[in-house]
Protein backbone atom coordinates (compact mmCIF):
# COMPACT_ATOMS: atom_id res chain seq x y z
CA UNK A 1 0.00 0.00 0.00
CA UNK A 2 1.12 3.51 -1.11
CA UNK A 3 2.05 5.73 2.13
CA UNK A 4 -0.46 8.02 2.93
CA UNK A 5 1.84 10.75 4.72
CA UNK A 6 3.55 11.00 1.00
CA UNK A 7 -0.36 11.53 -0.55
CA UNK A 8 -2.13 15.22 -1.08
CA UNK A 9 -5.17 15.07 0.73
CA UNK A 10 -7.37 14.29 -2.63
CA UNK A 11 -5.21 11.42 -3.10
CA UNK A 12 -5.65 10.06 0.64
CA UNK A 13 -9.38 10.46 0.11
CA UNK A 14 -9.40 8.26 -3.09
CA UNK A 15 -7.11 5.65 -1.23
CA UNK A 16 -9.86 5.35 1.74
CA UNK A 17 -12.86 4.95 -0.65
CA UNK A 18 -11.26 2.35 -2.36
CA UNK A 19 -10.14 0.41 0.70
CA UNK A 20 -13.99 1.21 2.30
CA UNK A 21 -15.34 -0.53 -0.84
CA UNK A 22 -16.68 -4.52 0.65
CA UNK A 23 -14.46 -7.84 -0.70
CA UNK A 24 -15.71 -8.85 -3.87
CA UNK A 25 -18.37 -11.92 -2.40
CA UNK A 26 -17.91 -14.79 -5.29
CA UNK A 27 -14.48 -15.55 -4.68
CA UNK A 28 -13.85 -17.99 -3.31
CA UNK A 29 -11.13 -16.14 -0.30
CA UNK A 30 -14.15 -14.08 0.87
CA UNK A 31 -13.12 -14.37 5.06
CA UNK A 32 -8.77 -13.26 3.73
CA UNK A 33 -10.05 -10.65 1.66
CA UNK A 34 -12.84 -8.73 4.40
CA UNK A 35 -9.75 -9.33 7.02
CA UNK A 36 -7.35 -7.77 4.48
CA UNK A 37 -9.37 -5.02 3.68
CA UNK A 38 -10.38 -4.42 7.72
CA UNK A 39 -6.79 -4.34 8.51
CA UNK A 40 -5.64 -1.88 5.21
CA UNK A 41 -8.93 0.65 6.77
CA UNK A 42 -7.49 0.82 10.20
CA UNK A 43 -4.02 1.88 8.97
CA UNK A 44 -5.75 4.56 6.26
CA UNK A 45 -8.26 5.53 9.08
CA UNK A 46 -5.10 6.19 10.96
CA UNK A 47 -2.37 7.63 8.38
CA UNK A 48 -5.72 10.04 7.10
CA UNK A 49 -6.58 11.31 10.57
CA UNK A 50 -3.02 12.27 11.25
CA UNK A 51 -3.27 14.18 7.70
CA UNK A 52 -6.51 16.39 8.34
CA UNK A 53 -6.00 16.68 11.68
CA UNK A 54 -3.44 19.06 12.97
CA UNK A 55 -1.23 17.65 15.96
CA UNK A 56 -2.93 18.14 19.36
CA UNK A 57 -0.25 17.52 21.58
CA UNK A 58 0.44 19.90 23.93
CA UNK A 59 3.63 21.07 24.01
CA UNK A 60 5.52 22.61 26.36
CA UNK A 61 6.10 26.53 26.68
CA UNK A 62 6.53 29.43 29.45
CA UNK A 63 3.17 31.64 29.06
CA UNK A 64 5.31 34.88 29.57
CA UNK A 65 4.64 38.31 27.73
CA UNK A 66 7.47 39.25 25.21
CA UNK A 67 10.76 40.60 26.09
CA UNK A 68 10.63 44.48 26.83
CA UNK A 69 6.89 44.25 27.61
CA UNK A 70 4.69 43.92 30.27
CA UNK A 71 1.32 43.58 31.37
CA UNK A 72 -1.07 46.05 33.03
CA UNK A 73 -2.51 45.41 36.54
CA UNK A 74 -5.75 47.08 37.91
CA UNK A 75 -3.84 48.58 40.35
CA UNK A 76 -1.15 50.09 37.94
CA UNK A 77 -3.91 51.33 35.39
CA UNK A 78 -4.77 53.52 38.38
CA UNK A 79 -1.35 54.73 38.54
CA UNK A 80 -0.69 55.30 34.75
CA UNK A 81 -4.45 56.73 34.56
CA UNK A 82 -3.51 59.19 37.40
CA UNK A 83 -0.11 60.42 35.81
CA UNK A 84 -1.71 60.39 32.33
CA UNK A 85 -4.19 62.76 33.43
CA UNK A 86 -2.10 65.48 34.92
CA UNK A 87 0.12 65.42 31.82
CA UNK A 88 -2.48 65.67 29.06
CA UNK A 89 -4.28 68.50 31.25
CA UNK A 90 -1.60 70.48 31.27
CA UNK A 91 -0.73 70.19 27.12
CA UNK A 92 -4.71 71.05 27.23
CA UNK A 93 -4.44 73.97 29.40
CA UNK A 94 -1.66 75.32 26.99
CA UNK A 95 -4.16 75.12 24.14
CA UNK A 96 -2.79 71.70 22.50
CA UNK A 97 -5.01 69.88 20.18
CA UNK A 98 -5.50 65.95 20.30
CA UNK A 99 -4.00 64.05 17.54
CA UNK A 100 -3.33 59.82 16.79
CA UNK A 101 -1.57 58.66 13.95
CA UNK A 102 -1.21 54.76 12.91
CA UNK A 103 1.11 52.67 15.35
CA UNK A 104 2.57 51.52 11.77
CA UNK A 105 4.43 53.67 8.81
CA UNK A 106 6.00 53.16 5.38
CA UNK A 107 9.07 52.11 6.24
CA UNK A 108 10.78 54.60 3.72
CA UNK A 109 9.38 57.46 5.91
CA UNK A 110 10.99 56.30 8.85
CA UNK A 111 14.44 55.72 7.90
CA UNK A 112 16.96 57.90 7.76
CA UNK A 113 15.20 60.17 10.36
CA UNK A 114 16.79 58.62 14.06
CA UNK A 115 20.85 58.73 13.12
CA UNK A 116 22.44 55.84 14.75
CA UNK A 117 19.06 54.19 16.08
CA UNK A 118 17.71 53.56 13.08
CA UNK A 119 18.79 50.11 13.81
CA UNK A 120 16.31 49.83 16.68
CA UNK A 121 13.29 50.43 14.18
CA UNK A 122 11.04 47.33 14.18
CA UNK A 123 10.55 46.00 10.66
CA UNK A 124 6.86 44.42 9.99
CA UNK A 125 6.53 41.59 7.23
CA UNK A 126 5.82 42.59 3.61
CA UNK A 127 1.89 42.79 3.72
CA UNK A 128 0.03 43.94 0.38
CA UNK A 129 2.87 45.14 -1.15
CA UNK A 130 3.66 47.28 1.18
CA UNK A 131 6.93 47.16 3.15
CA UNK A 132 6.07 48.91 7.36
CA UNK A 133 7.77 49.63 10.43
CA UNK A 134 6.46 50.03 13.85
CA UNK A 135 7.14 53.64 14.78
CA UNK A 136 9.66 54.78 16.57
CA UNK A 137 8.88 57.98 18.23
CA UNK A 138 5.39 59.97 17.96
CA UNK A 139 7.22 62.99 15.96
CA UNK A 140 8.16 61.55 12.67
CA UNK A 141 4.19 60.45 12.16
CA UNK A 142 3.37 63.85 13.19
CA UNK A 143 5.66 66.03 10.73
CA UNK A 144 4.23 63.10 8.24
CA UNK A 145 1.04 64.50 9.34
CA UNK A 146 1.58 68.18 8.91
CA UNK A 147 3.19 67.71 5.41
CA UNK A 148 0.38 65.01 3.90
CA UNK A 149 -2.46 67.45 4.91
CA UNK A 150 -0.11 70.75 4.38
CA UNK A 151 -0.97 71.63 7.97
CA UNK A 152 1.09 75.30 8.54
CA UNK A 153 0.35 75.65 11.98
CA UNK A 154 -0.49 73.56 14.88
CA UNK A 155 -0.23 72.99 18.54
CA UNK A 156 -0.88 69.34 19.41
CA UNK A 157 -0.49 66.62 22.14
CA UNK A 158 -0.51 62.99 21.36
CA UNK A 159 -0.66 60.05 23.86
CA UNK A 160 0.28 56.67 22.21
CA UNK A 161 2.47 53.49 22.27
CA UNK A 162 6.01 53.62 20.24
CA UNK A 163 8.02 50.43 19.47
CA UNK A 164 11.93 49.80 20.04
CA UNK A 165 13.95 47.30 19.25
CA UNK A 166 16.84 47.54 22.12
CA UNK A 167 17.98 45.39 24.96
CA UNK A 168 15.12 46.50 27.70
CA UNK A 169 16.53 47.17 31.34
CA UNK A 170 12.91 46.72 32.71
CA UNK A 171 13.96 48.21 36.42
CA UNK A 172 15.11 51.48 35.08
CA UNK A 173 11.69 51.62 33.02
CA UNK A 174 13.10 50.87 29.40
CA UNK A 175 10.83 48.70 27.41
CA UNK A 176 10.38 47.43 23.58
CA UNK A 177 7.10 48.62 23.89
CA UNK A 178 6.30 51.81 25.71
CA UNK A 179 4.09 54.82 25.95
CA UNK A 180 5.28 58.44 25.38
CA UNK A 181 3.07 61.73 25.64
CA UNK A 182 4.38 64.47 23.28
CA UNK A 183 3.14 68.19 23.10
CA UNK A 184 4.16 70.07 20.05
CA UNK A 185 4.47 73.16 18.40
CA UNK A 186 3.98 73.85 14.52
CA UNK A 187 4.76 77.14 12.73
CA UNK A 188 6.64 80.19 12.09
CA UNK A 189 6.66 82.03 14.72
CA UNK A 190 8.95 84.61 16.53
CA UNK A 191 12.19 83.32 18.08
CA UNK A 192 12.05 81.06 21.05
CA UNK A 193 8.52 81.91 22.29
CA UNK A 194 7.12 77.95 21.24
CA UNK A 195 10.59 76.59 23.00
CA UNK A 196 10.17 78.67 26.21
CA UNK A 197 6.49 77.79 26.58
CA UNK A 198 7.63 73.91 25.97
CA UNK A 199 10.43 74.55 28.83
CA UNK A 200 7.38 75.75 31.36
CA UNK A 201 5.11 72.99 30.34
CA UNK A 202 7.87 70.53 31.10
CA UNK A 203 8.61 72.16 34.38
CA UNK A 204 5.02 72.21 35.05
CA UNK A 205 4.18 68.13 34.82
CA UNK A 206 7.22 67.07 36.78
CA UNK A 207 6.27 69.68 39.96
CA UNK A 208 3.02 68.38 39.48
CA UNK A 209 4.32 64.77 39.47
CA UNK A 210 5.91 65.22 42.89
CA UNK A 211 9.07 63.28 41.70
CA UNK A 212 11.31 65.33 43.78
CA UNK A 213 13.96 67.92 42.88
CA UNK A 214 14.84 68.14 38.81
CA UNK A 215 16.86 69.59 36.62
CA UNK A 216 16.05 70.52 32.76
CA UNK A 217 19.63 70.27 30.74
CA UNK A 218 19.66 72.60 27.79
CA UNK A 219 21.70 72.81 24.66
CA UNK A 220 21.56 73.82 20.82
CA UNK A 221 22.40 71.52 18.12
CA UNK A 222 24.30 74.94 16.17
CA UNK A 223 26.01 75.09 19.15
CA UNK A 224 26.97 71.61 19.25
CA UNK A 225 27.84 70.96 15.12
CA UNK A 226 30.07 74.73 15.73
CA UNK A 227 32.28 73.09 18.67
CA UNK A 228 32.49 70.06 16.55
CA UNK A 229 34.24 72.03 13.93
CA UNK A 230 36.17 74.34 15.84
CA UNK A 231 37.73 71.21 17.41
CA UNK A 232 38.53 69.53 14.12
CA UNK A 233 35.86 67.12 14.28
CA UNK A 234 34.94 66.37 10.11
CA UNK A 235 31.71 67.18 9.13
CA UNK A 236 30.88 63.78 8.51
CA UNK A 237 31.33 62.39 11.88
CA UNK A 238 29.59 65.23 13.07
CA UNK A 239 26.16 63.17 14.39
CA UNK A 240 28.67 59.74 15.00
CA UNK A 241 30.49 61.58 17.64
CA UNK A 242 27.29 63.30 18.52
CA UNK A 243 26.07 60.02 19.20
CA UNK A 244 28.96 59.04 21.86
CA UNK A 245 28.55 62.64 23.70
CA UNK A 246 24.55 61.53 24.11
CA UNK A 247 26.24 58.50 26.23
CA UNK A 248 28.05 60.92 28.91
CA UNK A 249 24.43 60.60 31.19
CA UNK A 250 25.78 56.59 31.49
CA UNK A 251 29.15 56.14 31.03
CA UNK A 252 32.21 58.38 32.29
CA UNK A 253 34.44 60.67 29.81
CA UNK A 254 37.49 58.14 30.01
CA UNK A 255 34.94 54.89 27.99
CA UNK A 256 33.73 57.54 25.70
CA UNK A 257 36.22 59.12 24.91
CA UNK A 258 37.87 55.54 24.03
CA UNK A 259 34.76 54.90 22.13
CA UNK A 260 35.50 58.23 19.96
CA UNK A 261 38.79 57.36 19.43
CA UNK A 262 38.96 53.49 19.17
CA UNK A 263 36.07 52.84 17.95
CA UNK A 264 35.24 55.72 15.51
CA UNK A 265 38.53 56.90 14.39
CA UNK A 266 38.52 60.50 15.83
CA UNK A 267 41.96 61.57 16.90
CA UNK A 268 42.93 61.52 20.19
CA UNK A 269 43.99 65.44 20.84
CA UNK A 270 40.56 66.33 19.07
CA UNK A 271 38.54 63.94 21.56
CA UNK A 272 40.39 65.96 24.49
CA UNK A 273 39.41 69.27 23.02
CA UNK A 274 36.03 68.41 22.77
CA UNK A 275 36.34 66.99 26.58
CA UNK A 276 37.20 70.41 27.39
CA UNK A 277 34.04 71.90 26.27
CA UNK A 278 31.85 69.21 27.56
CA UNK A 279 32.54 69.42 31.22
CA UNK A 280 31.01 73.22 30.92
CA UNK A 281 27.55 73.68 32.72
CA UNK A 282 25.61 76.60 34.21
CA UNK A 283 23.39 79.68 33.42
CA UNK A 284 22.90 82.37 31.43
CA UNK A 285 26.56 83.43 32.95
CA UNK A 286 27.86 80.95 30.82
CA UNK A 287 26.30 81.25 27.56
CA UNK A 288 27.82 85.18 28.02
CA UNK A 289 31.22 83.24 28.50
CA UNK A 290 30.70 81.18 25.19
CA UNK A 291 30.22 84.40 23.20
CA UNK A 292 34.02 85.44 24.53
CA UNK A 293 35.34 81.76 23.17
CA UNK A 294 38.22 83.04 21.05
CA UNK A 295 37.37 79.89 19.06
CA UNK A 296 33.67 79.34 19.40
CA UNK A 297 32.95 82.93 18.87
CA UNK A 298 34.58 82.12 15.24
CA UNK A 299 31.73 79.76 14.15
CA UNK A 300 28.54 81.16 12.47
CA UNK A 301 26.45 78.53 13.55
CA UNK A 302 27.49 78.59 17.05
CA UNK A 303 26.97 82.30 17.64
CA UNK A 304 23.55 81.59 16.03
CA UNK A 305 22.74 79.48 19.04
CA UNK A 306 24.08 81.48 21.58
CA UNK A 307 22.04 84.41 20.43
CA UNK A 308 18.47 81.88 20.73
CA UNK A 309 20.19 80.58 24.25
CA UNK A 310 20.28 84.10 25.68
CA UNK A 311 17.05 85.16 23.98
CA UNK A 312 15.11 81.86 25.95
CA UNK A 313 16.94 82.99 29.10
CA UNK A 314 14.87 86.01 29.25
CA UNK A 315 11.91 84.07 28.82
CA UNK A 316 12.58 81.59 31.39
CA UNK A 317 13.46 84.11 33.95
CA UNK A 318 10.31 85.64 32.92
CA UNK A 319 8.26 82.43 33.23
CA UNK A 320 9.63 82.03 36.89
CA UNK A 321 11.87 78.90 35.56
CA UNK A 322 15.43 79.86 35.15
CA UNK A 323 16.62 78.41 38.21
CA UNK A 324 15.36 74.95 36.79
CA UNK A 325 17.48 74.98 33.49
CA UNK A 326 21.16 74.61 33.08
CA UNK A 327 23.47 75.43 30.15
CA UNK A 328 25.04 71.77 29.46
CA UNK A 329 27.23 71.64 26.66
CA UNK A 330 27.66 67.70 27.05
CA UNK A 331 23.59 67.84 25.88
CA UNK A 332 23.57 66.40 21.83
CA UNK A 333 20.03 64.24 21.86
CA UNK A 334 21.10 61.67 19.52
CA UNK A 335 18.48 62.03 17.00
CA UNK A 336 19.07 63.27 13.41
CA UNK A 337 16.41 65.28 13.06
CA UNK A 338 16.75 68.14 16.11
CA UNK A 339 18.49 71.64 14.23
CA UNK A 340 17.95 74.08 16.95
CA UNK A 341 17.56 73.99 20.99
CA UNK A 342 17.45 70.79 22.67
CA UNK A 343 16.65 69.55 26.32
CA UNK A 344 16.23 67.20 28.55
CA UNK A 345 15.00 66.91 31.88
CA UNK A 346 16.40 65.06 34.71
CA UNK A 347 15.68 64.08 38.37
CA UNK A 348 18.49 65.78 40.27
CA UNK A 349 18.50 62.85 43.16
CA UNK A 350 17.60 59.35 43.45
CA UNK A 351 13.79 59.07 43.92
CA UNK A 352 14.70 56.34 46.38
CA UNK A 353 13.75 56.75 50.09
CA UNK A 354 13.96 55.31 53.68
CA UNK A 355 13.68 50.85 52.63
CA UNK A 356 13.66 51.61 49.09
CA UNK A 357 16.49 50.06 46.76
CA UNK A 358 17.97 53.23 44.59
CA UNK A 359 15.91 53.51 40.76
CA UNK A 360 18.08 54.75 37.99
CA UNK A 361 16.04 56.07 35.59
CA UNK A 362 18.05 58.38 33.04
CA UNK A 363 15.88 61.08 31.71
CA UNK A 364 12.41 61.67 32.37
CA UNK A 365 11.62 64.39 29.84
CA UNK A 366 13.19 65.85 26.62
CA UNK A 367 12.48 67.49 23.22
CA UNK A 368 13.75 70.12 21.15
CA UNK A 369 13.52 71.80 17.67
CA UNK A 370 13.28 70.11 14.47
CA UNK A 371 12.82 73.06 11.70
CA UNK A 372 14.04 70.69 8.58
CA UNK A 373 11.92 67.28 9.44
CA UNK A 374 8.22 68.57 7.58
CA UNK A 375 10.42 69.41 4.60
CA UNK A 376 11.60 66.16 4.40
CA UNK A 377 8.26 64.76 3.75
CA UNK A 378 6.78 67.54 1.38
CA UNK A 379 7.38 67.00 -2.66
CA UNK A 380 8.18 70.50 -3.15
CA UNK A 381 10.46 70.63 0.18
CA UNK A 382 8.45 73.09 2.06
CA UNK A 383 9.42 73.61 5.76
CA UNK A 384 7.00 74.05 8.64
CA UNK A 385 9.35 74.83 11.96
CA UNK A 386 8.43 72.56 15.12
CA UNK A 387 9.41 72.62 18.57
CA UNK A 388 8.22 69.83 21.06
CA UNK A 389 8.97 67.57 24.11
CA UNK A 390 8.16 64.11 25.20
CA UNK A 391 7.50 62.67 28.54
CA UNK A 392 9.26 59.77 29.97
CA UNK A 393 5.67 58.63 31.68
CA UNK A 394 7.12 54.82 31.87
CA UNK A 395 9.88 56.00 34.40
CA UNK A 396 7.76 58.19 36.29
CA UNK A 397 5.32 54.87 36.48
CA UNK A 398 8.38 53.38 37.57
CA UNK A 399 9.21 55.61 40.29
CA UNK A 400 5.51 56.17 41.63
CA UNK A 401 5.10 52.38 41.74
CA UNK A 402 8.11 51.95 43.83
CA UNK A 403 6.66 54.56 46.06
CA UNK A 404 3.27 53.49 46.82
CA UNK A 405 4.76 49.63 47.31
CA UNK A 406 7.61 51.04 49.86
CA UNK A 407 4.72 53.13 52.11
CA UNK A 408 2.02 50.46 51.43
CA UNK A 409 -0.59 52.72 50.08
CA UNK A 410 -3.28 50.84 49.10
CA UNK A 411 -4.89 51.59 45.38
CA UNK A 412 -9.04 51.71 44.80
CA UNK A 413 -9.05 50.10 41.25
CA UNK A 414 -12.53 50.72 40.75
CA UNK A 415 -14.36 54.20 41.20
CA UNK A 416 -17.52 53.12 42.61
CA UNK A 417 -19.42 55.40 44.62
CA UNK A 418 -22.15 53.51 46.11
CA UNK A 419 -22.93 49.29 46.64
CA UNK A 420 -26.87 48.23 46.85
CA UNK A 421 -27.04 45.67 49.37
CA UNK A 422 -30.01 43.96 51.14
CA UNK A 423 -30.07 41.80 54.41
CA UNK A 424 -33.34 39.27 52.71
CA UNK A 425 -33.69 36.58 50.55
CA UNK A 426 -35.41 36.74 47.44
CA UNK A 427 -34.92 40.28 46.43
CA UNK A 428 -32.53 40.33 43.76
CA UNK A 429 -35.83 41.47 41.70
CA UNK A 430 -35.72 44.88 43.76
CA UNK A 431 -31.82 45.20 43.59
CA UNK A 432 -31.55 45.13 40.08
CA UNK A 433 -34.38 48.06 40.24
CA UNK A 434 -32.94 50.10 42.39
CA UNK A 435 -29.53 50.11 40.81
CA UNK A 436 -30.48 50.49 37.48
CA UNK A 437 -31.92 53.68 38.86
CA UNK A 438 -28.79 54.79 40.33
CA UNK A 439 -26.60 53.94 37.12
CA UNK A 440 -29.70 56.01 35.06
CA UNK A 441 -28.80 58.68 37.53
CA UNK A 442 -25.04 58.91 36.31
CA UNK A 443 -23.92 57.51 39.89
CA UNK A 444 -21.06 54.63 39.75
CA UNK A 445 -22.95 51.51 41.36
CA UNK A 446 -22.49 47.64 42.04
CA UNK A 447 -24.11 45.02 43.48
CA UNK A 448 -23.19 40.99 44.54
CA UNK A 449 -24.56 38.84 41.80
CA UNK A 450 -26.04 36.23 43.44
CA UNK A 451 -29.23 35.78 44.26
CA UNK A 452 -28.96 35.41 48.29
CA UNK A 453 -25.39 37.33 49.64
CA UNK A 454 -25.44 37.37 53.22
CA UNK A 455 -25.18 41.24 54.47
CA UNK A 456 -22.13 40.73 55.96
CA UNK A 457 -20.08 39.39 53.13
CA UNK A 458 -21.64 43.01 51.16
CA UNK A 459 -20.47 45.03 53.76
CA UNK A 460 -16.84 43.53 53.93
CA UNK A 461 -16.53 43.65 49.99
CA UNK A 462 -17.20 47.46 50.67
CA UNK A 463 -14.85 47.96 53.00
CA UNK A 464 -11.98 45.77 51.07
CA UNK A 465 -13.04 47.69 47.73
CA UNK A 466 -13.37 51.17 49.37
CA UNK A 467 -16.78 52.13 48.72
CA UNK A 468 -17.83 54.89 50.61
CA UNK A 469 -21.71 54.32 50.34
CA UNK A 470 -24.19 51.29 50.85
CA UNK A 471 -27.61 51.33 49.87
CA UNK A 472 -29.77 48.96 51.92
CA UNK A 473 -33.34 47.80 50.68
CA UNK A 474 -35.33 44.74 52.23
CA UNK A 475 -38.97 43.79 53.45
CA UNK A 476 -39.41 47.07 55.91
CA UNK A 477 -37.89 49.65 54.39
CA UNK A 478 -40.27 48.44 50.91
CA UNK A 479 -42.91 48.71 52.85
CA UNK A 480 -41.90 51.88 54.48
CA UNK A 481 -40.95 53.47 51.32
CA UNK A 482 -37.76 54.36 52.56
CA UNK A 483 -33.84 53.10 51.54
CA UNK A 484 -31.31 52.91 54.59
CA UNK A 485 -28.28 55.19 53.05
CA UNK A 486 -24.77 53.77 55.09
CA UNK A 487 -21.50 55.40 55.30
CA UNK A 488 -18.93 52.71 55.35
CA UNK A 489 -16.27 54.83 56.97
CA UNK A 490 -18.56 55.27 59.94
CA UNK A 491 -21.34 52.87 60.17
CA UNK A 492 -24.13 55.01 60.40
CA UNK A 493 -27.17 54.42 59.23
CA UNK A 494 -30.37 56.67 58.06
CA UNK A 495 -33.68 56.19 56.50
CA UNK A 496 -34.36 58.46 53.75
CA UNK A 497 -37.19 58.49 51.08
CA UNK A 498 -37.32 56.45 48.06
CA UNK A 499 -37.68 59.70 45.90
CA UNK A 500 -35.02 61.63 47.99
CA UNK A 501 -32.16 58.82 47.18
CA UNK A 502 -30.03 60.03 44.50
CA UNK A 503 -30.39 63.44 45.98
CA UNK A 504 -28.99 62.59 49.04
CA UNK A 505 -26.06 60.58 47.75
CA UNK A 506 -24.91 63.20 45.16
CA UNK A 507 -25.17 65.45 48.05
CA UNK A 508 -22.97 63.54 50.05
CA UNK A 509 -20.51 62.70 46.92
CA UNK A 510 -19.77 66.41 46.76
CA UNK A 511 -19.46 66.52 50.23
CA UNK A 512 -16.44 63.98 50.44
Amino acid sequence: MPQLGLLPRRACAALLSQLLRPPCAYSPGVVHCHSQGQESLQVAEAVLTSQLKPHQEKTNFIIKTPKGTRDLSPQQMVVREKVLDLVVSCFKRHGAKGLDTPAFELKELLTEKYGEDSGLIYDLKDQGGELLSLRYDLTVPFARYLAMNKVKKMKRYHVGKVWRRESPTMVQGRYREFCQCDFDIAGQFDSMIPDAECLKIMCEILSGLQLGDFLIKVNDRRIVDGMFAVCGVPESKFRAIGSSIDKLDKMSWKDVRHEMVAKKGLAPEVADQIGDYVQCHGGVTLVEQMFQDPRLSQNKRALEGLEDLKLLFEYLTLFGISEKISFDLSLVRGLDYYTGVIYEAILLQTPAQAGEEPLSVGSVAAGGRYDGLVGMFDPKGHNVPCVGLSIGVERIFSIVEQRMKTSGEKVRTTETQVFVATPQNNFLQERLKLIAELWDAGIKAEMLYKNNPKLLTQLHYCENMGIPLVVIIGEQELKEGVIKLRSVASREEVAIKHENLVAEIRKRLSES
